[in-house]
């Protein structure tokens, strides 16, 4: 399993640029950060965009939003900055169209399309739109048995369970604040892209996996947290729960210390105003005590250090 990133997300906005430099300055930060674009804003407006990217060994992430706008990828572009990657938007607001050499399709909130970053299309954004995308090499796209050529683009349905838990996962990895992005499981969201794409189902083990994980972030601060309730709160038996996570290399009480002190050392390093028994009690921790015993044993740094370096900061 390949969780974690290569780093934090790197967020990009045109909000409070000059407006006569937006478009240029989209363009140049697409073209470095995910793919090469031409831009046009419409109804005369200033372009107001922003962009969260996040680089994983083997995939990119991102999520965009913006105000009513159309994107265009000719033919000189692709020549200029070729992505040698398939591209998978998934809208979460906003209709769109999309159109291609066979047509032209229309995307509402919660489908997927999937097409071959090299080949020229236009999207347009009469309302504006917030989308996450992903971006994957054609060679780790082959290497995972997906189709080897897209000639026509697809898109999957709102209801397929590819996209609710592909949404799922990529979203909390790439939250509007940044101080409350979640870890992503690379190999979860390539298995769910690649399933979509092949038409296959995908693995119950993953789709388990990453709804278990979800809840598990949900519920960080219950003190009571425990692989009977996750189960029962995602409806499946204790047991296959246990089997999920160690099909993961991992177990629930090692995955949910795990997260608690992730969450925890993020708290402390973001949040002087908060003691060290606030952070340990919004985490989970029955006590301040175990709570710093546990910190100290998984970083080798003590809580109050983290904190007052914080402290010290603002």
């Amino acid at each position: 399993m390949t969780s974690g990133t290569t780093g934090a997300p790197v967020r990009f906005s045109t909000t409070g640029l000059p407006e006569a430099e937006r478009i240029a300055l989209w363009e140049e930060h697409n073209a470095e950060a995910l793919i090469g674009l031409r831009c046009r804003s419409l109804h005369d407006t200033a372009l107001d965009a922003t962009e969260i990217n996040l680089q994983l060994p083997r995939a990119h992430l991102a999520r965009v939003l913006g105000s009513p706008h159309v994107v265009e990828r000719p033919d000189a572009e692709i020549r200029r900055v070729p992505s040698d990657a398939v591209a998978c938007y998934l809208t979460l607001a906003g209709d769109a169209f999309f159109y291609y050499d066979d047509g032209v399709r229309l995307l509402r909130p919660g489908q997927l399309l999937v097409c071959d970053a090299d080949q020229p299309f236009i999207r347009g954004f009469s309302h504006g739109l917030e989308e996450l995308a992903v971006k994957i090499p054609h060679t780790v796209w082959r290497e995972l048995g997906a189709p080897h050529s897209l000639p026509q683009p697809l898109v999957i349905d709102a209801d397929a369970v590819h996209t609710r838990t592909l949404a799922t996962l990529v979203a909390r990895a790439l939250p509007p604040q940044s101080s409350m992005a979640a870890s992503v499981d690379e190999d979860a969201v390539l298995d769910l892209l690649v399933s979509a794409a092949s038409g296959r189902a995908p693995s119950l083990s993953t789709v388990h996996l990453t709804v278990a994980k979800t809840y598990i972030d949900d519920h960080l601060a219950d003190l009571g947290l425990s692989a009977a309730r996750i189960a029962r709160g995602i409806g499946i038996s204790e047991r296959h729960l246990s089997r999920v996570f160690a099909s993961g290399g991992t177990s629930v009480p090692r995955y949910l210390l795990h997260r608690r002190l992730e969450r925890a050392r993020t708290l402390l390093s973001t949040d002087g105003e908060a003691t060290v028994a606030e952070v340990a009690a919004r985490c989970g921790f029955a006590s301040a005590a175990h709570f710093s015993h546990r910190f100290k044993e998984r970083y080798g740094l003590r809580a109050t250090d983290v904190l007052r370096e914080a402290r010290a900061r603002s």
